[in-house]
């Protein structure tokens, strides 16, 4: 086991936590997107708090690489490296799409829904007609790794008649828009920060660790912020 900080700013959700394991000491959530930056940092000094931990205590910290909103990626980003820089501890970089199909996956477990042919297909809001997506089995195994889409009333038509598909996300309101298919899901599940947690143990326990000289935010395109309005 290991003491893990957990920081989550990559969409309009934010989370922070200390796992060991499986387990959550302390928390702490936002949803308000635009104080993301003046959140960690206090989120930060409340969870070792609560947790009766001091910074030296832990033994890695793990973010949402992306994609997602750009100055979300930046302020999580910022923050753990310098943390890691002082605490001279590793970087566990976890891909958002991941912690949201993860997410998807266990609500899905949870309502004992047949998951044989099922993929997962978690969507974040990238302004206009486009998305940031992939998708995954129920084995969190990449059938189409992280990509921008602009949907149409074609989107995912070919993987649609093989097999069911589950999408979930803000960005997954556009798709429910353009189109109607027997095999098309749409959940409301929203993502938290237990999913990261569950994710940054497991590659703890492997060794997955980011070069933190060169880690850098997974934009996946070059600019996003969904606080922006387009005209």
């Amino acid at each position: 086991m290991a003491f893990i900080l957990n920081i989550d700013t990559a969409t309009e959700y934010a989370g922070v936590c200390i796992s060991n394991g499986k387990d959550i000491l302390a928390i702490e959530e936002s949803n308000e997107q635009k104080n993301h930056a003046a959140f960690v940092q206090s989120a930060i000094k409340k969870v070792l708090a609560d947790a009766g931990l001091k910074p030296a205590s832990i033994e890695a910290i793990a973010i949402t690489e992306g994609p997602g909103s750009y100055t979300g990626l930046r302020v999580g980003m910022a923050s753990a490296k310098g943390l890691c820089y002082v605490l001279k501890i590793p970087l566990i970089l976890i891909n958002t799409l991941e912690v949201m199909a993860l997410a998807s996956i266990e609500a899905t477990e949870s309502n004992k829904i047949i998951m044989d042919d099922l993929l997962f297909c978690p969507m974040i809001d990238a302004r206009r007609q486009e998305v940031f997506t992939a998708l995954y089995n129920n084995d969190l195994q990449k059938i189409l790794p992280p990509f921008a889409s602009v949907l149409d009333d074609h989107s995912f038509s070919l993987e649609l008649a093989k097999r069911r598909i589950m999408f979930s996300g803000n960005g997954s309101r556009k798709l429910k828009e353009l189109i109607s298919h027997r095999n098309a899901i749409f959940s409301d599940v929203v993502h938290h920060i237990s999913q990261l947690s569950f994710l940054s143990a497991k590659a703890f326990t492997e060794n997955k660790f980011s070069n933190l000289a060169y880690s850098e935010p997974f934009y996946l395109k070059e600019f996003f912020d969904p606080s922006k309005k387009s005209f």
